[in-house]
């Protein structure tokens, strides 16, 4: 019986400590960023979030986003492909080297990216060249925001194909099926879900990037200054507030996307 008593305190203990951790690290400073964002009242909170270079900050960071994403969609579903589906020398390698960004400082990436795009590189010479600058510009935060989330859809994509059956392919190539028909009907309908998972992650998680893209932006107002940017501008130039409202709407779109992409997994968990 004292037994059953300690396993059950011990228990009780353990989840406690576990809530405790997570109120603490999540719960509290989130709900703290919420309520510093309204301190001043609902109209100081709209008039922050409406402040014309908030404003551009944010929806320049939502195009940059999406423009990384859809790159990554494309780039990611093909590289978890060939890493799955083909052998070659060197795929071990390149499949370690994928997690690379996740374990690199974003500071790190950001100097990788301005020394890649830089005046004294070859790609920076080129486009000179050819009348235009990488760096400095919108095309710099681009780049920056894909090396950064480049792993989530290769990642999410991956566990997918390795489930595949082969068997659901020859089937359909037994049916008479072409290749290009077999994998928009059979492949890409299993790999779906994975890919839209990992894109809402390399989304919300570009959204938030800040490391490395300082470097290589410039940070220009209205043109390459992006939200998280401008929220560390508003919190050195003493508004806090200001910095709050734009950071609940940040706060707020990746929590939808989270929700989202935890409905994509329940739903496929239910299938």
């Amino acid at each position: 019986m004292s037994s059953m008593l300690q396993s059950r305190w011990w228990s009780f203990g353990f989840r406690s400590a576990v809530m405790l951790y997570f109120i603490v690290l999540i719960v509290l400073p989130i709900l703290g960023i919420y309520g510093q964002s309204l301190s001043g009242g609902w109209t100081v909170f709209v008039d922050n979030v409406t402040e014309p270079l908030a404003w551009k900050a944010v929806s320049l960071t939502v195009q940059m986003a999406l423009i990384a994403t859809v790159i990554n969609i494309a780039v990611g579903t093909m590289s978890a492909w060939v890493l799955i589906r083909y052998r070659f020398p060197g795929r071990r390698l390149l499949n370690s080297l994928v997690d690379l960004p996740f374990a690199l400082p974003t500071a790190v990436a950001g100097l990788m990216v301005l020394l890649l795009l830089g005046p004294n590189s070859w790609v920076g010479q080129w486009a000179e060249r050819l009348g235009f600058t990488i760096l400095f510009h919108q095309p710099a935060i681009v780049i920056a925001m894909i090396f950064v989330t480049f792993p989530f859809v290769i990642r999410a994509v991956q566990p997918l194909l390795e489930e595949m059956e082969a068997s659901e392919e020859e089937a359909a190539y037994t049916l008479g099926a072409t290749k290009a028909k077999t994998f928009w009907r059979v492949i890409l309908p299993n790999m779906l879900p994975g890919i839209l998972s990992g894109a809402m992650l390399a989304f919300s998680r570009a959204l938030a990037e800040f490391g490395a893209v300082v470097l290589v932006a410039g940070n220009i107002p209205g043109k390459t200054l992006i939200a998280s940017v401008y929220i560390f501008g508003e919190i050195e130039s003493d508004n806090s507030t200001g910095a709050a409202a734009v950071s609940v709407l940040l706060l707020t779109l990746s929590f939808l996307i989270l929700w989202f992409v935890n409905y994509v997994q329940m739903r496929r968990k239910g299938s």
